[in-house]
C-alpha cells in the first residue's frame, strides 16, 4: 500500500502560508500540520487553520494546539468550529510545550505529567456531548434542539475543571483527528502517532507516521509506517504517490467515523 503523505508547513505570513498549503494540497497531501510557538508571537496556529478552512479544498488541517497554554474548553470549541468550518477536515496536532517561558504566559511554572491525556479525554468528551441528531431545527414547535441528546461533561482535576457541553453541535467527523508525537505517551488516546523513523512503534493501532525531512528517502519506509510528515524547511514539496481526493480528513486517513458514546450507551441499555 502506497504512503500517506501529509507535511508541517510554516510560514512568516498569511500570504505565503496559503500559498504554500495549497501547494501541498494540489501535491495530494493529505493533511499539513501548522506549528505554535507561544513565544513566537504573532497569529495563533488555531487562527492560521481557521484563515485556511475556506481557502482550501481537500487538505486536512492540523494546527498544534498545546495542552498546558491552552483552557481546555476553548480548545475543544476551537477545533470544533474549525471541523465544521472546513467541512470536516480538522486535524488536531497535541502540544504540551513546558518551556517556563511559555508557561509563564499563562501563570503557569510546571507541567502536570498526565495533564496531556487528561486534556485529551475531556476534549473527546465534548466532542461527544452532542448527539449527531442533537440537532432538530422544528419550525413547528420552535424546538431547535433535543436536549435529551445533549450531555455533560463533568471533570475536576489537579490545574482545571470542565462542565460540558460543549456550546458547537458535534464535530462533521464526530471526533476531530488527534495527532501527536509517541514521546507523549499517549499512544493510545491518538489516531496518529508520530514518530522519528528509528522509533516507529509497532502498527495495529493508531496510524504510524514518520517525522522525516523533505529529502529523505521514504521508499525505505514501505510496510512499517503507513505515512510520512515531511518537516518544512522551505524546500518544495514532492508529490504524493497516493494522492488524497478530498472528503474528511478521516476519510483520506482511511479512519472510521467513530460513534457517539451516548448514543451507543443507549443503544445497549
Amino acid at each position: 500500500m502506497s504512503l500517506l503523505f501529509a507535511a508541517e508547513v510554516d510560514a512568516p505570513d498569511l500570504e505565503s502560508l496559503q500559498r504554500r498549503v495549497l501547494a501541498a494540497e494540489a501535491a495530494g497531501y493529505a493533511f499539513v500540520t501548522l506549528p505554535d510557538d507561544p513565544l513566537r508571537g504573532g497569529i495563533e496556529a488555531g487562527v492560521r487553520a481557521a484563515f485556511l478552512a475556506r481557502r482550501t479544498s481537500r487538505i486536512g488541517l492540523a494546527p498544534a494546539l498545546h495542552t498546558s497554554t491552552t483552557e481546555p474548553f476553548h480548545l475543544a470549541t476551537q477545533l470544533a468550529s474549525l471541523d465544521h468550518a472546513s467541512l470536516g477536515r480538522a486535524g488536531w496536532l497535541v502540544g504540551a510545550t513546558s518551556d517556563p517561558a511559555a508557561l509563564a504566559t499563562v501563570g503557569r511554572t510546571e507541567v502536570d505529567p498526565g495533564e496531556v491525556r487528561d486534556v485529551v479525554d475531556v476534549a473527546r468528551g465534548l466532542w461527544d456531548s452532542w448527539e449527531d441528531d442533537a440537532v432538530i431545527r422544528d419550525v413547528a414547535t420552535g424546538r431547535f434542539l433535543d436536549p435529551a441528546r445533549v450531555h455533560h461533561v463533568r471533570f475536576e482535576g489537579e490545574r482545571f475543571s470542565v462542565v460540558g457541553p460543549l456550546i458547537t453541535p458535534r464535530p462533521p467527523q464526530g471526533q476531530v483527528v488527534v495527532i501527536g508525537s509517541a514521546a507523549l505517551g499517549i499512544t493510545d488516546r491518538l489516531d496518529v502517532v508520530v514518530a522519528e523513523p528509528d522509533r516507529l512503534p509497532a502498527r495495529g493501532g493508531p496510524l504510524v507516521f514518520a517525522s522525516v525531512p523533505v529529502s529523505y528517502d521514504v521508499e525505505r519506509l514501505r510496510g512499517v509506517a503507513d505515512g510520512v510528515l515531511l518537516r518544512d524547511t522551505g524546500a518544495a514539496l514532492p508529490p504524493a504517490p497516493n494522492p488524497s481526493t478530498g472528503g474528511t480528513l478521516r476519510e483520506a486517513l482511511g479512519l472510521p467515523r467513530p460513534e457517539n458514546r451516548h448514543a451507543l450507551a443507549r443503544r445497549h441499555a
